[in-house]
Protein backbone atom coordinates (compact mmCIF):
# COMPACT_ATOMS: atom_id res chain seq x y z
CA UNK A 1 0.00 0.00 0.00
CA UNK A 2 1.81 3.01 -0.83
CA UNK A 3 -2.28 6.08 -1.17
CA UNK A 4 -4.64 5.74 1.33
CA UNK A 5 -7.86 7.99 1.88
CA UNK A 6 -9.09 8.23 5.43
CA UNK A 7 -12.75 9.64 4.78
CA UNK A 8 -13.72 11.04 8.90
CA UNK A 9 -10.67 12.37 10.65
CA UNK A 10 -12.06 11.72 14.20
CA UNK A 11 -10.58 9.94 16.55
CA UNK A 12 -10.45 6.69 14.75
CA UNK A 13 -9.84 7.82 11.40
CA UNK A 14 -7.45 10.49 12.33
CA UNK A 15 -5.61 7.55 14.58
CA UNK A 16 -5.70 5.23 11.59
CA UNK A 17 -3.98 8.02 9.48
CA UNK A 18 -1.03 9.11 11.69
CA UNK A 19 -0.46 4.97 12.02
CA UNK A 20 -0.08 4.84 8.15
CA UNK A 21 1.80 8.47 7.83
CA UNK A 22 4.19 6.89 10.26
CA UNK A 23 4.62 4.13 7.82
CA UNK A 24 5.37 5.61 4.74
CA UNK A 25 2.25 5.53 3.12
CA UNK A 26 0.50 8.62 1.34
CA UNK A 27 -2.47 9.86 3.07
CA UNK A 28 -5.32 12.34 2.19
CA UNK A 29 -7.71 13.20 4.49
CA UNK A 30 -11.42 14.13 4.07
CA UNK A 31 -14.23 15.36 5.90
CA UNK A 32 -17.40 16.36 6.04
CA UNK A 33 -15.85 19.54 8.25
CA UNK A 34 -13.10 20.14 6.78
CA UNK A 35 -11.66 21.80 10.22
CA UNK A 36 -11.49 18.42 11.38
CA UNK A 37 -9.85 17.35 8.07
CA UNK A 38 -7.18 20.22 8.88
CA UNK A 39 -7.05 19.45 12.23
CA UNK A 40 -5.52 15.82 11.59
CA UNK A 41 -2.82 17.19 8.62
CA UNK A 42 -1.50 19.33 11.20
CA UNK A 43 -1.15 16.74 13.48
CA UNK A 44 0.75 15.05 11.10
CA UNK A 45 -1.86 12.47 9.84
CA UNK A 46 -1.31 13.24 6.17
CA UNK A 47 -2.59 16.07 3.86
CA UNK A 48 -6.44 17.56 3.32
CA UNK A 49 -5.69 17.92 -0.20
CA UNK A 50 -7.56 15.51 -2.53
CA UNK A 51 -5.67 12.60 -4.49
CA UNK A 52 -5.13 12.95 -8.17
CA UNK A 53 -6.47 9.59 -8.93
CA UNK A 54 -7.41 6.39 -7.38
CA UNK A 55 -5.61 5.65 -4.05
CA UNK A 56 -5.13 2.09 -2.78
CA UNK A 57 -7.10 2.06 -0.38
CA UNK A 58 -10.16 4.15 1.25
CA UNK A 59 -10.99 3.90 4.63
CA UNK A 60 -14.35 4.79 5.43
CA UNK A 61 -14.31 6.07 9.47
CA UNK A 62 -18.05 7.72 9.06
CA UNK A 63 -20.30 7.05 11.81
CA UNK A 64 -22.33 4.18 11.31
CA UNK A 65 -25.81 5.66 10.20
CA UNK A 66 -23.29 7.36 7.53
CA UNK A 67 -21.48 4.74 6.33
CA UNK A 68 -23.51 3.01 3.92
CA UNK A 69 -23.91 6.90 2.05
CA UNK A 70 -20.55 7.42 2.29
CA UNK A 71 -18.91 4.57 0.73
CA UNK A 72 -21.82 4.14 -1.78
CA UNK A 73 -20.74 7.32 -2.87
CA UNK A 74 -17.02 6.77 -2.45
CA UNK A 75 -17.33 3.72 -4.47
CA UNK A 76 -19.50 5.23 -7.37
CA UNK A 77 -16.73 8.28 -7.78
CA UNK A 78 -14.11 5.29 -7.79
CA UNK A 79 -11.94 6.48 -5.49
CA UNK A 80 -9.92 3.55 -4.97
CA UNK A 81 -8.91 0.18 -5.57
CA UNK A 82 -10.12 -0.90 -2.43
CA UNK A 83 -12.68 0.26 0.57
CA UNK A 84 -13.21 -0.64 3.76
CA UNK A 85 -15.13 1.14 6.80
CA UNK A 86 -14.40 0.88 10.93
CA UNK A 87 -17.61 1.27 12.20
CA UNK A 88 -18.55 -0.56 15.06
CA UNK A 89 -21.32 -2.63 13.49
CA UNK A 90 -20.89 -4.61 10.34
CA UNK A 91 -24.56 -6.23 9.45
CA UNK A 92 -26.53 -3.17 8.72
CA UNK A 93 -23.89 -1.40 6.42
CA UNK A 94 -23.36 -4.14 4.28
CA UNK A 95 -27.13 -4.73 3.50
CA UNK A 96 -27.33 -1.48 3.08
CA UNK A 97 -24.88 -1.40 0.67
CA UNK A 98 -26.09 -4.93 -1.25
CA UNK A 99 -29.88 -2.77 -1.27
CA UNK A 100 -27.75 -0.28 -3.54
CA UNK A 101 -26.87 -2.33 -6.08
CA UNK A 102 -23.14 -1.97 -5.62
CA UNK A 103 -20.19 -4.48 -6.14
CA UNK A 104 -18.66 -5.34 -3.25
CA UNK A 105 -16.17 -7.56 -4.75
CA UNK A 106 -13.69 -4.05 -3.76
CA UNK A 107 -15.30 -3.72 0.11
CA UNK A 108 -14.41 -5.21 3.28
CA UNK A 109 -16.48 -4.36 6.74
CA UNK A 110 -13.82 -3.98 9.84
CA UNK A 111 -13.69 -2.72 12.72
CA UNK A 112 -10.63 -2.18 15.12
CA UNK A 113 -11.57 -2.83 18.99
CA UNK A 114 -9.49 -0.16 20.19
CA UNK A 115 -10.88 3.64 21.34
CA UNK A 116 -10.95 6.28 24.29
CA UNK A 117 -13.80 7.94 26.03
CA UNK A 118 -12.29 11.31 24.16
CA UNK A 119 -13.93 11.69 20.17
CA UNK A 120 -12.46 13.96 17.38
CA UNK A 121 -8.96 14.42 16.35
CA UNK A 122 -6.77 15.95 18.98
CA UNK A 123 -7.61 12.72 20.64
CA UNK A 124 -5.58 10.72 18.27
CA UNK A 125 -2.60 8.81 18.19
CA UNK A 126 -0.52 6.59 15.91
CA UNK A 127 -0.47 3.72 18.86
CA UNK A 128 -4.24 3.31 19.62
CA UNK A 129 -4.47 0.39 17.76
CA UNK A 130 -0.82 -1.70 19.15
CA UNK A 131 -1.70 -5.00 20.08
CA UNK A 132 -5.84 -4.72 20.03
CA UNK A 133 -8.00 -7.12 17.73
CA UNK A 134 -9.13 -5.60 14.53
CA UNK A 135 -12.06 -7.50 13.00
CA UNK A 136 -12.26 -8.23 9.18
CA UNK A 137 -15.72 -9.71 7.70
CA UNK A 138 -15.07 -10.91 3.94
CA UNK A 139 -17.29 -12.70 2.42
CA UNK A 140 -16.75 -15.49 -0.59
CA UNK A 141 -17.23 -12.32 -3.02
CA UNK A 142 -14.22 -10.17 -1.27
CA UNK A 143 -11.58 -9.78 -3.49
CA UNK A 144 -7.83 -11.38 -2.46
CA UNK A 145 -6.43 -8.27 -3.35
CA UNK A 146 -8.72 -6.17 -0.80
CA UNK A 147 -7.87 -8.33 1.85
CA UNK A 148 -4.69 -8.39 1.56
CA UNK A 149 -4.97 -4.62 1.49
CA UNK A 150 -6.80 -4.69 4.79
CA UNK A 151 -4.54 -7.05 6.44
CA UNK A 152 -1.54 -4.33 5.09
CA UNK A 153 -3.57 -1.53 6.98
CA UNK A 154 -4.01 -3.67 10.58
CA UNK A 155 -0.28 -4.46 10.55
CA UNK A 156 0.51 -1.33 9.63
CA UNK A 157 -1.59 -0.27 12.81
CA UNK A 158 0.25 -3.06 14.84
CA UNK A 159 -3.23 -4.42 15.64
CA UNK A 160 -4.05 -7.91 15.57
CA UNK A 161 -6.38 -9.32 12.69
CA UNK A 162 -9.73 -11.45 13.56
CA UNK A 163 -11.67 -13.25 10.91
CA UNK A 164 -15.42 -13.25 11.87
CA UNK A 165 -18.96 -13.08 9.75
CA UNK A 166 -20.03 -9.79 9.95
CA UNK A 167 -23.31 -10.48 12.44
CA UNK A 168 -21.97 -12.62 14.45
CA UNK A 169 -19.38 -9.76 15.13
CA UNK A 170 -22.39 -7.91 15.69
CA UNK A 171 -23.80 -9.90 18.82
CA UNK A 172 -20.15 -10.10 19.98
CA UNK A 173 -20.07 -6.25 20.29
CA UNK A 174 -23.33 -5.78 22.11
CA UNK A 175 -22.01 -8.02 24.62
CA UNK A 176 -18.46 -7.19 25.24
CA UNK A 177 -18.70 -3.35 24.15
CA UNK A 178 -22.58 -1.70 23.77
CA UNK A 179 -24.12 -3.61 26.34
CA UNK A 180 -21.41 -2.78 29.28
CA UNK A 181 -21.87 0.83 28.10
CA UNK A 182 -25.49 1.54 28.97
CA UNK A 183 -24.46 -0.61 32.48
CA UNK A 184 -21.92 1.62 32.91
CA UNK A 185 -24.13 4.58 32.38
CA UNK A 186 -27.00 3.19 34.80
CA UNK A 187 -24.70 3.04 37.22
CA UNK A 188 -23.25 6.55 36.68
CA UNK A 189 -26.58 7.96 36.38
CA UNK A 190 -27.38 6.93 39.69
CA UNK A 191 -24.62 9.55 40.93
CA UNK A 192 -26.34 12.55 39.22
CA UNK A 193 -28.78 13.46 41.94
CA UNK A 194 -26.54 11.78 44.94
CA UNK A 195 -25.75 13.67 47.97
CA UNK A 196 -22.36 14.85 47.96
CA UNK A 197 -21.23 13.20 51.27
CA UNK A 198 -21.93 10.06 49.77
CA UNK A 199 -20.28 11.13 46.31
CA UNK A 200 -17.09 11.77 48.13
CA UNK A 201 -16.71 8.29 49.38
CA UNK A 202 -16.51 7.30 45.96
CA UNK A 203 -13.33 4.89 45.67
CA UNK A 204 -11.48 3.14 42.63
CA UNK A 205 -14.05 0.28 42.40
CA UNK A 206 -17.09 2.68 41.52
CA UNK A 207 -14.51 4.64 39.04
CA UNK A 208 -13.70 1.19 37.28
CA UNK A 209 -17.39 1.17 36.94
CA UNK A 210 -18.33 3.95 35.75
CA UNK A 211 -15.01 4.41 33.48
CA UNK A 212 -16.60 4.24 30.20
CA UNK A 213 -19.87 6.48 31.32
CA UNK A 214 -17.46 9.62 30.08
CA UNK A 215 -17.88 8.84 26.40
CA UNK A 216 -19.87 10.90 23.90
CA UNK A 217 -23.40 10.86 23.90
CA UNK A 218 -23.57 11.56 20.63
CA UNK A 219 -21.16 8.52 19.49
CA UNK A 220 -23.24 6.36 21.11
CA UNK A 221 -26.36 7.01 19.72
CA UNK A 222 -24.98 6.13 16.34
CA UNK A 223 -23.97 3.08 17.93
CA UNK A 224 -26.25 1.95 19.40
CA UNK A 225 -28.99 2.63 16.53
CA UNK A 226 -27.10 0.96 14.15
CA UNK A 227 -27.38 -2.39 16.33
CA UNK A 228 -30.47 -2.21 18.50
CA UNK A 229 -31.51 -5.72 18.61
CA UNK A 230 -28.66 -7.43 19.89
CA UNK A 231 -27.97 -4.65 22.49
CA UNK A 232 -31.50 -4.79 23.90
CA UNK A 233 -31.73 -9.11 24.19
CA UNK A 234 -28.72 -8.43 26.34
CA UNK A 235 -30.65 -5.85 28.77
CA UNK A 236 -33.33 -7.95 28.93
CA UNK A 237 -31.27 -10.81 30.04
CA UNK A 238 -29.50 -7.96 32.69
CA UNK A 239 -33.38 -7.22 33.49
CA UNK A 240 -34.08 -10.43 34.63
CA UNK A 241 -30.80 -11.36 37.19
CA UNK A 242 -31.19 -7.46 38.41
CA UNK A 243 -35.09 -8.88 39.08
CA UNK A 244 -33.87 -11.91 40.67
CA UNK A 245 -31.01 -10.01 42.89
CA UNK A 246 -33.78 -7.56 43.98
CA UNK A 247 -35.76 -10.62 45.21
CA UNK A 248 -33.12 -12.17 46.90
CA UNK A 249 -31.75 -8.88 48.88
CA UNK A 250 -36.08 -8.16 49.97
CA UNK A 251 -35.59 -11.96 51.35
CA UNK A 252 -32.97 -11.07 53.21
CA UNK A 253 -34.52 -8.44 55.45
CA UNK A 254 -37.34 -10.74 56.16
CA UNK A 255 -38.19 -12.03 59.62
CA UNK A 256 -38.55 -15.99 58.71
CA UNK A 257 -34.86 -17.72 58.75
CA UNK A 258 -35.73 -19.52 55.44
CA UNK A 259 -36.56 -16.63 53.46
CA UNK A 260 -33.19 -14.95 54.40
CA UNK A 261 -31.13 -18.37 54.00
CA UNK A 262 -33.19 -18.48 50.29
CA UNK A 263 -31.93 -14.78 49.73
CA UNK A 264 -28.24 -15.30 50.92
CA UNK A 265 -28.62 -18.32 48.11
CA UNK A 266 -29.85 -16.40 45.32
CA UNK A 267 -27.44 -13.34 45.84
CA UNK A 268 -24.72 -15.99 46.13
CA UNK A 269 -25.34 -17.55 42.63
CA UNK A 270 -25.12 -14.23 41.11
CA UNK A 271 -21.89 -13.34 42.75
CA UNK A 272 -20.51 -16.75 41.50
CA UNK A 273 -21.95 -16.48 38.03
CA UNK A 274 -19.87 -12.91 38.33
CA UNK A 275 -16.60 -15.14 38.92
CA UNK A 276 -17.16 -17.70 36.57
CA UNK A 277 -17.92 -14.88 33.83
CA UNK A 278 -15.12 -12.83 34.65
CA UNK A 279 -11.82 -14.87 34.62
CA UNK A 280 -13.07 -15.70 31.20
CA UNK A 281 -12.25 -12.06 30.14
CA UNK A 282 -8.69 -12.08 28.57
CA UNK A 283 -5.43 -10.96 30.27
CA UNK A 284 -2.63 -9.78 29.29
CA UNK A 285 -1.34 -9.45 25.39
CA UNK A 286 -5.17 -11.60 24.94
CA UNK A 287 -3.63 -14.25 27.07
CA UNK A 288 -5.44 -16.22 29.21
CA UNK A 289 -6.09 -14.50 33.00
CA UNK A 290 -3.05 -14.64 35.60
CA UNK A 291 -3.35 -14.67 39.14
CA UNK A 292 -1.06 -11.96 40.22
CA UNK A 293 0.66 -11.14 43.70
CA UNK A 294 -0.47 -7.46 44.45
CA UNK A 295 1.83 -5.07 46.34
CA UNK A 296 0.35 -1.81 47.80
CA UNK A 297 2.49 1.12 48.08
CA UNK A 298 1.81 4.42 49.71
CA UNK A 299 3.03 7.39 47.55
CA UNK A 300 2.71 11.36 47.66
CA UNK A 301 0.84 12.95 44.45
CA UNK A 302 4.06 14.78 43.54
CA UNK A 303 6.38 15.06 40.48
CA UNK A 304 8.49 12.00 40.02
CA UNK A 305 6.53 9.84 42.39
CA UNK A 306 6.00 6.41 39.12
CA UNK A 307 9.10 7.47 37.84
CA UNK A 308 10.93 6.46 40.80
CA UNK A 309 8.97 3.49 41.74
CA UNK A 310 9.23 2.18 38.55
CA UNK A 311 12.65 2.57 38.34
CA UNK A 312 13.17 0.73 41.78
CA UNK A 313 11.35 -2.26 40.33
CA UNK A 314 13.44 -2.36 37.50
CA UNK A 315 16.58 -2.29 39.77
CA UNK A 316 15.16 -5.04 41.92
CA UNK A 317 14.59 -7.34 38.88
CA UNK A 318 11.09 -7.20 39.20
CA UNK A 319 8.63 -6.57 36.17
CA UNK A 320 5.06 -4.51 36.78
CA UNK A 321 2.67 -6.73 34.91
CA UNK A 322 0.00 -4.25 35.85
CA UNK A 323 -0.80 -1.04 37.88
CA UNK A 324 -3.53 0.90 39.21
CA UNK A 325 -3.85 4.19 41.54
CA UNK A 326 -6.41 4.59 44.02
CA UNK A 327 -6.45 8.60 45.35
CA UNK A 328 -6.94 9.89 48.70
CA UNK A 329 -10.42 11.76 49.41
CA UNK A 330 -9.07 14.87 50.68
CA UNK A 331 -5.44 14.16 50.77
CA UNK A 332 -2.33 14.40 48.12
CA UNK A 333 -1.43 10.82 48.11
CA UNK A 334 -3.20 7.22 47.39
CA UNK A 335 -2.21 4.08 46.96
CA UNK A 336 -0.39 2.40 44.31
CA UNK A 337 -1.46 -1.28 43.45
CA UNK A 338 1.49 -3.32 41.73
CA UNK A 339 0.32 -6.75 39.91
CA UNK A 340 3.56 -9.11 39.91
CA UNK A 341 3.87 -12.94 39.61
CA UNK A 342 3.66 -14.65 43.22
CA UNK A 343 7.30 -15.25 43.33
CA UNK A 344 8.39 -11.67 42.48
CA UNK A 345 6.32 -10.00 45.26
CA UNK A 346 8.50 -10.67 48.43
CA UNK A 347 10.96 -9.38 46.03
CA UNK A 348 9.66 -6.34 44.95
CA UNK A 349 8.42 -5.80 48.39
CA UNK A 350 11.58 -6.35 50.70
CA UNK A 351 13.59 -3.86 47.68
CA UNK A 352 10.78 -1.38 48.14
CA UNK A 353 11.09 -1.33 51.95
CA UNK A 354 14.66 -0.87 51.64
CA UNK A 355 14.19 2.22 49.18
CA UNK A 356 12.32 3.82 51.83
CA UNK A 357 8.81 2.96 50.55
CA UNK A 358 5.86 2.69 52.83
CA UNK A 359 3.80 -0.54 51.95
CA UNK A 360 0.25 -0.99 53.03
CA UNK A 361 -1.54 -4.97 53.56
Amino acid sequence: MRTALVIGTGLIGTSAALALTQRGVTVHLADHDPEHARTAAALGAGTDAPPEGPVDLAIVAAPPAHVATVLADAMRRGLARGYLDVASVKGGPRRELEALGLDLTAYLGTHPMSGREKSGPLAATGDLFEGRPWVLTPTRDTDTEVLNLALELVSHCRAVPVVMDADAHDRAVALVSHMPHLVSSLVAARLEHADEAAVRLCGQGIRDVTRIAASDPRMWIDILSANPGPVADLLADVAADLDETVAALRALQSSDEDKRRAGSTGVEKLLRRGNAGQVRVPGKHGSAPRVYETVVVLIDDQPGQLARIFADAGRAGVNIEDVRIEHATGQQAGLMQLMVEPHAAPVLSSALRERGWALRQ
